[in-house]
């Protein structure tokens, strides 16, 4: 952080700053204006841009646009001598770093150097920090230090080289695909990786999808084409939401697994295909063939080696790990500059229950830095969902609270409604379960006012 470039269209600012920042061991250049300083920026690769508000044509404002939209990330400190709250606060929302108002004191100037060269240094041993530990917790795509994600680590190193078929279950958005992935990169197969979602095609189109056709087989088949069979020769099919697969098609997919032959639509003949099946799926399987909604043999015949992903809220040590992955990977696409999540939005977005899973986390945190107005995601980024959804003892401990009589009612509270939900209204049953005499939960019910069950 030793590099400085001055941009300000006053030659006597520019000389006291020019003179000042050199005497305390700093480089620098000089701009007279915005866009004189653009090819500065590209020769000279400031560290930091002191830049004035108000210039010709491009003002600082203007200019710390550009440089942003240009992907430079050069720490920009704007300076006005017509300062007020409303346009800091514009500055700070446009990513500026510090906002100093004229006329200024050269201690002011030296000690926002300073601190944003601090802040830079501690930016990059976080950097640092979260890259090293994102390599020790890293298994191909897969970001994940929770003993259940080990498991599934090992299990995937171990059956990898075999050409076994492999059953993903686990509810959507937890990373089945990305478990398939690193099942076909490990196995060493030759051929590519190919992905289908059974349920996001139309079932009358699904099975030339699969298996191809011959021209005229069908209205739209105008000529020969190979299905996905074909194009996973000697690599891996991943069928995504195999659940969804009608039941013909099922019939046809069991051949395959058991004879390795396709034959495509309005074909004759039978082809050899070399690929190896995993498949994926958010539902209850056994529970689909009992209801005859899937194949009892085909289920048997996918369910030789299965992997469970469980869901996020299972794994809650892999949420940190997470969070500072997609901040610093939306970094880089979005050309942000956040450097983290504040101590209680992170909390929030732990205790969280994550219904959507991982991908869901990925989009709370895009959101949240799309709309942050600083350097930091804090409680206000997150969605209402979120911010509401604090369990009810630490939204009293985070008021101060430490009232024992007052925290106690509202355990108590939140335990009689789980007994009465659990026992679907059931107040004898509830009872038991409290360990407490069904006269004292009747006048804790009324107490309480507990009617929405």
């Amino acid at each position: 952080m030793r590099r400085v470039l001055i941009v300000d269209d006053e030659e006597n600012i520019r000389l006291v700053l020019r003179t000042l920042l050199r005497r305390h061991g700093y480089e620098v250049e000089a701009a007279a204006s915005g866009e004189a300083a653009l090819p500065l920026v590209e020769s000279f690769g400031p560290d930091v841009v002191l830049a004035d508000v108000r210039m010709p044509k491009m003002g600082g404002l203007d200019l710390l646009a550009t440089l942003r939209a240009k992907g430079h990330d050069a720490t920009v400190i704007v300076m006005s001598a017509y300062g007020n709250l409303d346009q800091a606060i514009e500055a700070m929302k446009a990513g500026a770093y510090d906002y100093i108002q004229k006329p200024f004191k050269n201690d002011e100037i030296v000690l926002a150097l300073k601190k944003a060269e601090e802040r830079e240094s501690l930016r990059r041993e976080n950097r640092a920090l979260r890259e090293e530990i994102r390599k020790e917790n890293r298994f191909e795509d897969i970001l994940a230090k929770s003993g259940k994600m080990q498991d599934i680590f090992r299990t995937i190193t171990k059956i990898s080289d075999y050409k076994t078929t492999v059953l993903v279950t686990g509810e959507s958005g937890v990373g089945k695909e990305l478990v398939a992935r690193a099942v076909h990169r490990r196995s060493g197969r030759r051929g590519p990786f190919v992905a289908v979602n059974c349920g996001a095609i139309p079932e009358n189109l699904l099975e030339s999808e699969l298996f191809g056709h011959k021209k005229g087989a069908f209205t739209d088949a105008i000529h020969d084409r190979h299905g996905l069979f074909e194009d996973a020769d000697t690599g891996t099919l991943f069928l995504d939401e195999i659940g969804e697969l009608p039941l013909g098609l099922q019939v046809k997919l069991l051949r395959v697994l058991e004879d390795e032959m396709i034959r495509r639509l309005g074909e004759t003949k039978d082809i050899k295909v070399d690929v190896r099946i995993i498949a994926a799926t958010h539902r209850d399987l056994l529970a689909e063939t009992k209801a005859g909604r899937f194949r009892e043999d085909l289920f048997y015949r996918l369910n030789v080696l299965l992997i469970h992903v469980p869901p996020l809220r299972d794994r809650r040590e892999d949420i940190p790990l997470l969070i500072d992955y997609f901040v610093s990977r939306n970094n880089t696409r979005l050309r942000s500059h956040i450097v983290g999540v504040d101590s209680e939005a992170r909390r929030l977005l732990f205790e969280y229950g994550w219904p959507g899973n991982v991908r869901e986390l990925e989009n709370t945190v895009e959101r949240a830095m799309v709309l942050s107005e600083g350097d930091q995601i804090v409680v206000t980024d997150l969605p209402e969902r979120i911010r509401e959804a604090q369990d009810p003892v630490q939204m009293q401990l985070a008021t101060g609270e430490l009232s024992v009589k007052k925290t106690t009612r509202i355990i108590e509270e939140i335990l009689i409604r789980r007994a009465l939900q659990k026992t679907n209204g059931n107040r004898t049953r509830a009872a038991e379960l409290l360990e407490i005499s069904h006269r004292a939960l009747l006048y804790k019910i009324k107490d309480y006012k507990v009617t929405d069950l």
